[in-house]
């Protein structure tokens, strides 16, 4: 269930972005800002804890190394992680650094879902509207649909990956601490990102702000 609630959401962002595709941004805009306190919210609550909470002193520098990790995924993604694509128009070539930058992403993503329920739907909160992003912007690119369709599902795929072989790979479980905290360290940029970025007219938009406390408050009772 766990590996198809991980494809699923994918395919979740996809139909929302047929959905709104000519419909008013501002819209999507608050679903990407709930998704990146939702995050940020279930890894401060569940995940940095059981963190520290352990004798390893290496842990805040796994979660750096994770941040940095992810500011070098960012440069061949162009930030697609935290809602960020640029596509040229009419571009036919599969973005392939693109799609290498994404994968692992997801796959780290999935390392620490597994006996985390309350990452699981962060994870999946967050991969909706990326998915949709993604979605938009091949539109844009005009990418053909079976092509849109087969990069969604090779990346549908990756974060499951991650989430099975963190489960079923011995030589990986010797290295859960310091993979999870890789991941966290991922998570904390792409959530804060999407909220500084939600804010970066630095003017107050009272709805933006119920959808990010309604995404703290959730995670929190989770």
């Amino acid at each position: 269930m766990r590996y198809l609630l991980l494809f699923l959401a994918v395919f979740v962002g996809f139909a929302v972005a047929q959905l709104i595709k000519n419909k008013d941004p501002k819209r999507f805009a608050l679903l990407l800002a709930f998704s990146g306190a939702f995050l940020l919210s279930v890894t401060l609550f569940e995940m940095m804890p059981e963190l520290f909470a352990g004798d390893s002193k290496d842990v805040g520098m796994y979660i750096m190394l994770g941040i940095l990790l992810q500011l070098v995924l960012d440069f061949f993604s162009k930030g697609a992680e935290h809602g960020h694509v640029h596509l040229h128009g009419n571009q036919q070539a599969f973005p392939i650094l693109l799609f290498a930058s994404l994968s692992v992403h997801a796959v780290l993503e999935g390392f620490p879902v597994t006996g985390h329920d309350s990452i699981l739907y962060g994870v999946v909160v967050h991969k909706i509207p990326i998915a949709a992003i993604l979605t938009l912007f091949f539109i844009k690119a005009n990418q053909s649909l079976g092509r849109i369709l087969i990069f969604l599902t090779l990346f549908a795929l990756m974060t499951p990956l991650g989430s099975y072989l963190a489960e079923h790979s011995e030589f990986l479980a010797a290295y859960k601490t310091p993979l999870n905290a890789i991941a966290v360290g991922v998570f904390l940029h792409v959530s804060t990102t999407i909220l500084f970025e939600s804010n970066k007219d630095h003017g107050f938009n009272l709805t933006k702000m119920l959808s990010i406390v309604l995404g703290i408050v959730l995670a929190y009772f989770l």
